[in-house]
C-alpha cells in the first residue's frame, strides 16, 4: 500500500509539473506575440522617408504631366492640335520657368500626384508598423486602394474642374450689339447730367457654365479604375511577367508598374471624354448620344495615347520611381545607417 502510495503522488507531482510547464510555454508566445505586433521603432524616419519618395517623384513627373493635361483639355474642348499645345507649352517652360511652376495648374497637379504617391506611402508604413513587417514591405490589399482612390479622386476632380474652366470651353463672347450699348452708356453717363437722356437697359451678362454632376461620377470612375492599374494590379501581375521579358523580379515589377497604368487608359479615355463633352457642349435643347459619341470617336486615339503619355510619368515613372526610392531608404533605416 506504501508503494502505491508513493507511485500515486509521484505520477501527480509528475502530471503537476507537465501542466505547469505547457502552462508556462502556452503564455510565452502569447507574451511575445503581444509585445511584437506592433513595430513603432524608427516611425518618424520612415515617414520621412514616404514624404521625401512622394515629393520627388512628383517633381520629376508633375512637369510633363501639366502639360500633357492642358493639351488634352484644349484638344477636346476647342479642337486645338495636341502636338501644337505641347510645343508651345514646353516652349514657355523654358523661356519662362517662373511662370510655369508657380501658376495653379502646376500647382494643382503638383499636389494631386504627390498626394497620391504619399498616401499610398503610408498605407505601406501602417501596414509594417502593425503586422511587424520590413519596413520596406508593399501592401496590395484593399485599404490601399480605398484610401489612394479616395485621396486622388478628390484632388483629381477639384483639378479636372478648375482645368475646364481654365482651358474648357468659354461662355458666348459679348455680342457686337451689346459693344455698342456699352459704348453708348459711357457716352451717354458724360452728357447724362446736362442732356437728361434716359440710359438704355444693360443687357444681361453670358452665363457661367456649370459642370454637370454627371461629369463627376465619369471623372471619379476614371480615376478608380487608374489608380487600381496603378498601385494594386502590378504587385500581383508582376510574378506572372514572362522570364524572357525580365528575368528579375525587379525588372518584372518595372514592367508590371509601366504596362498596367497604360493599358487601362484604352478603357478610361472615354469616360474622361464624354465628361469633357458634358461640361463643354451644353445646348439648350440637349444634344442627341450619337453626336456625343461622334466627338468621342474623333478624339479618342489622339487623347488615349495623350493619357497613356501622361499615365506613364505619373504612375509609371513616377511610380518606379517612388517605390524603388523608398525600397532603397528604407533598407538604409532599417540598418541602422
Amino acid at each position: 500500500m506504501n508503494r502505491d502510495a508513493v507511485a500515486q503522488d509521484t505520477i501527480f507531482t509528475m502530471a503537476t509539473v507537465k501542466q505547469e510547464q505547457s502552462r508556462g510555454q502556452g503564455q510565452a508566445p502569447s507574451k511575445r506575440s503581444t509585445a511584437s505586433t506592433w513595430n513603432t521603432k524608427d516611425l518618424g524616419k520612415r515617414l520621412g522617408v514616404d514624404v521625401a519618395s512622394a515629393a520627388t517623384a512628383g517633381a520629376l513627373t508633375c512637369p510633363l504631366i501639366t502639360i500633357i493635361d492642358r493639351a488634352i483639355m484644349e484638344k477636346a474642348s476647342k479642337g486645338f492640335p495636341i502636338g501644337q499645345t505641347i510645343k508651345n507649352c514646353l516652349r514657355s517652360m523654358v523661356a519662362r520657368p517662373s511662370g510655369f511652376f508657380f501658376t495653379t495648374p502646376f500647382i494643382l497637379i503638383y499636389t494631386l500626384y504627390t498626394s497620391t504617391y504619399l498616401t499610398a506611402n503610408a498605407i505601406d508604413t501602417l501596414r509594417s508598423t502593425t503586422h511587424n513587417q520590413p519596413y520596406n514591405a508593399i501592401d496590395t490589399g484593399l485599404p490601399k486602394f480605398f484610401a489612394t482612390t479616395i485621396v486622388n479622386m478628390t484632388i483629381c476632380v477639384y483639378k479636372d474642374a478648375r482645368f475646364a474652366k481654365m482651358f474648357g470651353a468659354s461662355p458666348p463672347s459679348e455680342s457686337p450689339a451689346r459693344n455698342n450699348t456699352i459704348n453708348t452708356r459711357s457716352v451717354a453717363q458724360k452728357y447724362s447730367s446736362a442732356l437728361r437722356v434716359p440710359l438704355p437697359p444693360s443687357a444681361p451678362t453670358a452665363p457661367t457654365l456649370q459642370i454637370p454632376k454627371v461629369s463627376y461620377g465619369l471623372f471619379c470612375l476614371r480615376d478608380s479604375i487608374t489608380i487600381w492599374a496603378s498601385f494594386n494590379i502590378p504587385a500581383l501581375i508582376a510574378p506572372s511577367v514572362p522570364d524572357f521579358l525580365a528575368s528579375s523580379p525587379t525588372m518584372k515589377s518595372s514592367i508590371a508598374q509601366f504596362a498596367c497604368p497604360a493599358a487601362m487608359q484604352f478603357a478610361s479615355t472615354p469616360m474622361h471624354l464624354l465628361g469633357l463633352d458634358l461640361y463643354n457642349r451644353q445646348p439648350a435643347g440637349g444634344l442627341h448620344w450619337t453626336e456625343r459619341a461622334a466627338r468621342i470617336r474623333r478624339d479618342y486615339v489622339p487623347s488615349c495615347f495623350a493619357r497613356m503619355g501622361k499615365i506613364v510619368p505619373a504612375y509609371g515613372i513616377g511610380g518606379v520611381v517612388n517605390v524603388r526610392m523608398r525600397d532603397s531608404l528604407m533598407k538604409r533605416v532599417e540598418r541602422g545607417e
